[in-house]
């Protein structure tokens, strides 16, 4: 099974970024360990500040892998052309943070692309990947 792990914006300094938040264990050291763990998988990263560059990536994806979970940060209260962009593929997507955006500030807890998703999770630090990748398992 082939799954594309997609994260948005400010997310490609996990570890260093607010740790507070976001934990101090970095992001690629964690990405392969979950690509260990889950050995079963084909697993590819793919990350991007750039909204454009993420539409892209869903739609040339589609139908090229079984799943993706995505982090969109930020995108996630802002990003109608993401939301269409997972609405437009075939592709199921689990929506994932880091953080619980519910207990943040008030405008986090706006996601506008979760009801286009599979599932989301949130609020269980980078676990939050491991059980993303553990709903494919039922796929």
């Amino acid at each position: 099974m082939k799954i594309l792990i997609i994260n948005g914006a400010n997310l490609s300094n996990i570890g260093q970024r607010e740790v507070e938040i976001y934990g101090k264990d970095d992001f690629l050291v964690y990405l392969e360990s979950l690509k260990s763990e889950f050995y079963e998988f084909e697993i590819s990263y793919f990350q991007s500040h750039v909204e454009g560059e993420i539409v892209s990536k869903l739609h040339s994806s589609n139908g090229k892998v079984d799943g993706i979970v995505l982090n969109a940060g930020a995108f996630s209260h802002t990003s109608v052309a993401i939301r269409d962009a997972i609405a437009a593929i075939k592709t199921p997507v689990v929506m994932l943070h880091i953080s619980n955006v519910y207990a943040r500030e008030k405008f986090r807890a706006n996601n506008i692309i979760a009801p286009v998703c599979r599932g989301i999770i949130t609020g269980f630090g980078l676990l939050s990947y491991k059980l993303a990748l553990e709903s494919f398992k039922n796929l």
